[in-house]
């Protein structure tokens, strides 16, 4: 019986090929450990659960799309495909995406989000309203079922029961909460049934507080006509609701608290308000009965006022006409004095000069020409005398000869010919053709005159 041997080789390339070939693509979940960083840009690392782990390699061209920086204990998610590395043998995944998971991928999330929407201006202090110092009415959106709402109502009840609360219900945890949350601050800004809105939800973790940090719920936010105080999760709790309401609350009774003012402390606003309106009109009326003296005693009788009129209208009148004489001798003068050097600059005379000039430059262009004539041939002659030199038809006049290959190439050197090669020598006049005898590789010496 014949036996089948494998290479080790060849036994991982078909275990390769077998593995690839049985499994797509994959999600995997799982902590980052060993992460190397080498030269080429490559990222290799381990992905591990408490009962075990695996190698993986990211190459190059994926691992310069990450979002975010990886390091070892960070939870994350891969989606790669399930190879070996041949030449160990190794059980390995190649990662083709890679993103953070859990908190880790909600905090990546709130970070992006939050430049976004403050790139766009949604939290800048310039477009944040002041609240009402004594609201008509007080919008409350949150869930009608949970702790936060009862303790906004407690707390608004004992500062001031007079003022009537609207409760908008809508879920504030779970998929649909944050489009609740929107449509229920839009039905608040649609019925302007209060001045002020309260958007608020107890404590808990992100996850619990996500629907906070939702873009529809920021922008309806941002955009409510009503002013908005923000009392999402504890004092340690920040969502991106805060940065885009106009006021941010640590809690929700917090939040109750600033929407309105204590009625004991209104009751002592109010009376001190009086004490100064009292003593402000007091002031008011013995200012008025001052000035009113005052003004009785500087009234002048009306015939008075006119006689004094008259007189100052006869003092203009004497001392117009010398005004306007002056003027009149200050204009005459300065026309004069325009007419003279108008007939100065009369177009006439700049002709002639312009005339003159031009016969004094025509006459110097005249002798110029020939000296200018002369000094170019001069420099036309020195050219060619240079030009005749350095010809090669010169060269050739004094017994030199240029020998071309039958290839058409210039013969430089004995060691490009051999023996029977037929060549072509131009001389100074007509050209001969010759065949080489023999080559010498070196210019034998002439011999010596007898």
């Amino acid at each position: 019986m014949s036996r089948v041997v494998y290479s080790i080789t060849r036994l991982n390339r078909e275990v390769r090929a077998s593995i690839e070939g049985n499994f797509g693509a994959q999600w995997v979940e799982g902590e980052l450990s060993n992460l190397a960083r080498p030269s080429s840009g490559h990222l290799y690392f381990s992905l591990k659960d408490p009962s075990a782990q695996v190698r993986c390699a990211m190459f190059k061209p994926r691992s310069q799309q990450l979002r975010f920086r990886p390091a070892d204990g960070m939870q994350v998610l891969a989606y790669a495909r399930i190879s070996l590395y041949e030449p160990r043998g190794e059980f390995q995944l190649v990662v083709e995406h890679l993103e953070p998971a859990g908190e880790g991928l909600l905090r990546m999330k709130f970070e992006a989000l939050k430049q976004k929407l403050a790139a766009e201006g949604l939290f800048e202090t310039e477009r944040k309203r002041p609240l009402p110092l004594w609201p008509r009415a007080i919008g409350v959106v949150t869930s009608p079922s949970g702790a936060a709402v009862r303790d906004i109502l407690h707390v608004l009840a004992r500062r001031n029961p007079a003022v009537p609360v609207f409760i908008y219900p809508c879920a504030v945890q779970g998929v649909a909460a944050a489009g609740e949350i929107a449509n229920a601050i839009a039905t608040a800004n649609r019925r302007a049934e209060c001045d002020v809105l309260i958007v608020a939800r107890g404590g808990g973790s992100l996850e619990d507080l996500w629907a906070f940090n939702e873009e529809p719920v920021v922008r309806a936010i941002a955009g409510s006509t009503l002013p908005v105080i923000s009392g999402v999760g504890h004092e340690i709790d920040f969502t991106l609701s805060d940065f885009a309401a106009d006021v941010r609350a640590p809690t929700p009774s917090a939040a109750a608290e600033l929407a309105v003012q204590d009625r004991l402390e209104a009751l002592r606003i109010f009376n001190r308000l009086e004490q100064r309106l009292g003593a402000g009109l007091q002031n008011r009326v013995q200012m008025a009965e001052h000035r009113l003296m005052a003004l009785s005693a500087r009234l002048v009788h009306p015939g008075r006022r006119i006689e004094q009129h008259h007189q100052r209208l006869d003092e203009l009148l004497r001392r117009l006409t010398p005004a306007l004489r002056r003027t009149l001798q200050f204009k005459q003068s300065r026309l004069r004095a325009a007419e003279a050097a108008l007939a100065s600059a009369t177009p006439s005379r700049r002709v002639m000069l312009a005339q003159s000039r031009l016969q004094g430059v025509e006459q110097r262009l005249r002798g110029a020409l020939p000296l200018i004539l002369t000094r170019f041939n001069a420099r036309v002659a020195e050219a060619e005398r240079t030009l005749l030199a350095v010809s090669p038809v010169a060269t050739l006049a004094r017994g030199y000869a240029i020998v071309t290959q039958a290839s058409g190439e210039i013969a430089r050197d004995a060691a490009q010919l051999a023996a029977g090669d037929v060549v072509q020598a131009r001389l100074a006049r007509g050209a001969l053709d010759l065949r080489v005898e023999r080559t010498l590789p070196e210019i034998p010496e002439p011999p010596a005159s007898q």
